[in-house]
């Protein structure tokens, strides 16, 4: 009895000094400087995400990386409440993405993150936050984000220029130079051409006077389709007309006029503000609706 009494008190000590020395080896426990919504932020965190900040930068220091990640938590609750989930494939391609866009391998901007202090997960916990929140957009604010038809007819009248309010009917005719060999040569037949060009009729009879060309229908275009070079110069010319001749990568090329009418149909530079002021709006929903989610959160600073 006594013998098993002084191994457990023996043994009590062992442990207890064990943990001891376990507990001086480990770093210190990571401090909570706010909660959101139930979701604790640490003093790690924020200091990860100021190096993160320092690579890029950003100069707004802890204020500007607690809000940051205040707003990450935001985001994540309520992507969580309207059950999307970010899966770890999609972080790896968004990675990707980063490492692409700053022109670095994947393996270079990983070397470059432990060089500067900044843990994988640092960047993997924002790429997360700003997937889950494109999800947020997409289902609870771009549908609710309209543009009349009236006020974009009224942006595309202001925007187009005269140059561009016709449609067109077109030929290409095509003098073949590949990769441009030749093509001076190629550009004086072309004006050869050109000079004796009677119409869309006879477009095709008048190029089998030449080696290697070729007339091509284009079809119908608007000139919002059009380069801008080209547009002004065919504004300029009446049915019958033919531009003059540029040296493209296959050749030397000229746009014939078939029919020319007055355009109407602003669908072409509609479609681009509706894309444009499309984005603009959502992205100010967006920052609203988050607004809206901060202002109603559950927020505590320690």
């Amino acid at each position: 009895m006594m013998a098993n009494s002084v191994w457990r008190r023996a043994a009590g000590a062992l442990i207890l000094s064990l943990a001891l020395c376990v507990t001086a080896s480990l770093p210190a426990l990571a401090a909570i400087v706010v909660t959101v919504n139930g979701t604790p932020i640490t003093d790690i965190q924020v200091s990860q995400r100021v190096k993160l900040f320092a690579m890029e930068g950003n100069r707004t220091g802890q204020r500007g990386a607690r809000d940051q990640l205040v707003d990450e938590a935001i985001m994540m609750s309520e992507a969580k409440r309207l059950n999307i989930t970010v899966s770890n494939a999609q972080i790896d391609s968004a990675l990707q993405d980063v490492a692409r866009n700053v022109g670095l391998s994947q393996d270079k901007l990983i070397s470059m993150l432990q060089q500067s202090g900044v843990g994988m997960d640092t960047l993997r916990d924002r790429l997360r936050a700003a997937i889950a929140w494109a999800a947020v957009t997409d289902q609870a604010v771009a549908p609710n984000v309209q543009i009349s038809d009236a006020e974009l007819d009224q942006q595309a009248e202001s925007r187009i220029a005269d140059y561009q309010k016709f449609d067109y009917i077109l030929k290409e005719v095509l003098f073949l130079a590949p990769g441009g060999q030749g093509a001076g040569g190629r550009t004086s037949q072309a004006n050869r051409y050109r000079s004796a060009f009677a119409g869309c009729d006879s477009a095709v009879e008048l190029s089998l006077g030449y080696t290697d060309a070729a007339v091509l229908d284009v079809g119908r275009r608007n000139a919002t389709q059009l380069p801008e070079a080209v547009a002004k110069e065919l504004a300029g010319l009446n049915v019958g007309g033919i531009s003059k001749p540029r040296v493209t990568d296959s050749g030397v090329s000229m746009l014939a006029i078939c029919q020319k009418t007055q355009a109407e149909d602003l669908t072409f530079i509609k479609g681009e503000i509706r894309a444009e002021d499309g984005n603009t709006a959502v992205a100010t929903e967006a920052s609203n609706y988050l607004a809206t989610l901060r202002s109603q959160a559950k927020i505590i600073n320690n």
